[in-house]
């Protein structure tokens, strides 16, 4: 599908073709390699293999699977050459959620008018997805007005941080508290759906719109997670706290651990806003897993409304290494008008609406007489108000020159 902005009709957007993976990732990696060595490996290593995998790719793309969107790019094309390209996913499994991975223009004054044409044709053309997400680095202006320009709006800030080598074995020295610490399966879906619920505001949890199936692994998402662990030289370690008495998830921690040092061992962290004592429990577990490959610094988030974490990360004496602005955008689809079809009434109620009040159809009412035994058994009294019923019906039958509808007779 291509579409052409009114305002450069030689400008054409679709989808991403094998032809065009080349150029696409020198775009990316011109977007990320000077402010982040790290975010440029990584796109390296995903068009690697993209490119390896991409006719079962596109092959998964052809019917309706949890890994049918899993690489989504569209290219902005003028006389036969990419000068944009758009990155965008599902950000939950009823795909109602999206997000902007990145948005990337050749040329930087073009950057406003072209990426508002790349975003725009995404939020045309993906029809399921009800909101947006993105996330911006706050100090990259011309990034946060294409995003403005476009209907974005500020749901939250976020901030990244990183906890040097150094401290990791003084806050790994003590042993956790965590007496119910269990291992994560499909089974605790529901546990870990209201624990996500409750740990976050409504509006963010309705922007995010999870469900207790986004918290079930699918045996297709773990072949590729398994397929990017071994590739990618990571390690997972997870776990969950169980509260008995509540028979409540209220903490759960995700440690990805760079096995071949190439990378810091990156963390997500969830606790439950009753519970931030388990803040230094849950990340002496993390920095005792983090161990097992030691020299590595270990990053986690945090979010404008999770105070408590933050006022720890800052006792602890973590880093801040970069600050983020989370901002998302409704869209409203307009639905196709139908003219309602004559095809599914039926003659009878279409008929009905032409009959004159006071005179039923008689054919109706005259087996109505004619059948006395589809009356009710209680029905004696209708009986004793109408002796002479059988007569009547024997007249009807006969050829009399009489007919009876609803007790008036007409010669």
């Amino acid at each position: 599908m291509t579409s052409a902005p009114p305002d450069k009709l030689n400008i054409s957007i679709r989808p991403v073709q094998l032809n065009d993976l080349d150029r696409v990732e020198q775009l990316f990696l011109q977007m990320v390699e000077v402010e982040s060595p790290e975010v440029a490996s990584d796109i390296s290593r995903q068009f690697q293999q993209i490119r390896r995998w991409y006719g079962p790719l596109m092959l998964l793309n052809l019917f309706p699977n949890p890994l049918q969107h899993l690489f989504s790019i569209y290219v902005a094309e003028q006389d036969s050459q990419i000068i944009g390209a758009i990155q965008v996913s599902p950000f939950n499994r009823t795909r109602s959620t999206w997000q902007v991975d990145r948005v990337v223009v050749d040329s930087p004054g073009e950057h406003l008018v072209l990426g508002s044409q790349l975003l725009r044709y995404c939020l045309e053309t993906i029809w399921e997805a009800r909101t947006w997400l993105v996330e911006v680095d706050v100090n990259n202006k011309s990034t946060l007005a294409l995003y403005r320009h476009n209907g974005f709006q500020l749901l939250a800030q976020t901030t990244y941080w990183s906890i040097a080598p150094e401290l990791l074995p003084d806050v790994a020295e003590r042993e956790p508290d965590l007496p119910n610490l269990l291992p994560i399966s499909n089974a605790d879906a529901q546990l870990l759906y209201q624990l996500d619920t409750a740990s976050m505001p409504p509006l963010v949890r309705q922007v995010f719109d999870r469900h207790l199936h986004d918290f079930k692994t699918h045996p297709l998402d773990v072949l590729v997670e398994t397929i990017g662990q071994r590739l990618g030289q990571v390690e997972v370690v997870s776990g969950y706290v169980f509260e008995p008495q509540r028979k409540a998830a209220i903490g759960y921690f995700r440690v990805n651990l760079s096995r071949d040092g190439s990378r810091p061992h990156t963390s997500e962290l969830t606790v439950h806003p009753a519970y931030t004592w388990l803040y230094p429990e849950l990340l002496n577990q993390m920095a005792r897993v983090a161990q097992v490959v030691p020299g590595l610094p270990l990053h986690l988030v945090s979010a404008d409304y999770q105070a408590e974490r933050e006022a720890y990360l800052e006792r602890l004496g973590a880093t801040r290494i970069s600050h983020t602005s989370l901002m998302s955008r409704s869209v409203w689809h307009k639905l196709r008008e139908v003219r309602p079809s004559l095809e599914g009434l039926q003659l009878s109620e279409v008929l009905q609406g032409f009959q004159r009040a006071q005179k039923p159809i008689p054919g109706r009412v005259s087996m109505q007489w004619a059948n006395p035994a589809s009356e009710q058994p209680n029905s004696s009294h209708s009986r004793r108000k109408h002796p002479k019923l059988s007569k009547i019906s024997r007249m009807q039958s006969g050829d009399h020159g009489y007919h009876f509808s609803s007790g008036i007779r007409h010669r």
